[in-house]
């Protein structure tokens, strides 16, 4: 990629990971919510508009679940959720938090010296997380990193994740937030240097 190339898809990837791991009325996310009510965020988006125009509108459109309340039902509970957002959730035999990906991602974190915590204590293999943390690399020039980051820990995945949210959203902003970022990594990947790693999914 070159350099503008480079910064959109970090912006973007900065954008979606905070959008899915901070509630939608935090400092963090606010801000994010209200940029993509407005039309110009299509401008400066790593994608052509033709596939941005239509889910314009849904990031705009009313609904009877106010949005923190459908955040909390897809990420947080009390209850069972629908599209658990961690990945060793759908790459491991059990379906379980800090699974054997889990323990992979890390060790390869430790061998590239990266530190990255958003600041709750969770698995770091949270779709939100991998989504800033693929942003911090390329924004601190660390492409390689990036690269291997998302073709052995994140599009694995990230796929099954994508549909399964889709289908349970029920909520038209982030209908458009997942089918956002299933464009958005689908066009991160025609750039990609390595092969997306293949891995069972258990989920």
């Amino acid at each position: 990629m070159d350099d503008a190339q480079r910064q959109a898809f970090a912006v973007a990837a900065r954008v979606l990971g905070a959008l899915f791991y901070y509630p939608p009325q935090s400092e963090q996310a606010a801000p994010l919510v209200a940029a993509l009510q407005d039309p110009a965020w299509q401008e400066q988006w790593p994608l052509l508009p033709d596939a941005l125009t239509p889910l314009a509108a849904r990031f705009t459109a009313s609904a009877d679940e106010p949005l923190p309340d459908a955040w909390q039902r897809l990420f947080l509970g009390p209850w069972a959720l629908p599209a658990p957002p961690w990945g060793s959730v759908w790459l491991d035999r059990e379906n379980v938090l800090f699974g054997d990906s889990t323990l992979a991602l890390r060790q390869w974190m430790r061998d590239n010296n990266i530190v990255f915590a958003p600041g709750q204590n969770e698995p770091e293999d949270h779709i939100g997380t991998l989504l800033m943390m693929a942003a911090w690399l390329l924004e601190e020039k660390r492409e390689a990193e990036c690269e291997q980051l998302l073709a052995w820990h994140l599009l694995p995945w990230a796929g099954r994740w994508l549909a399964v949210f889709a289908e349970h959203a029920a909520h038209p902003f982030y209908q458009a937030l997942g089918e956002l970022t299933r464009l958005t990594l689908a066009a991160w990947q025609t750039h990609l240097l390595i092969p997306v790693a293949e891995k069972p999914l258990y989920k």
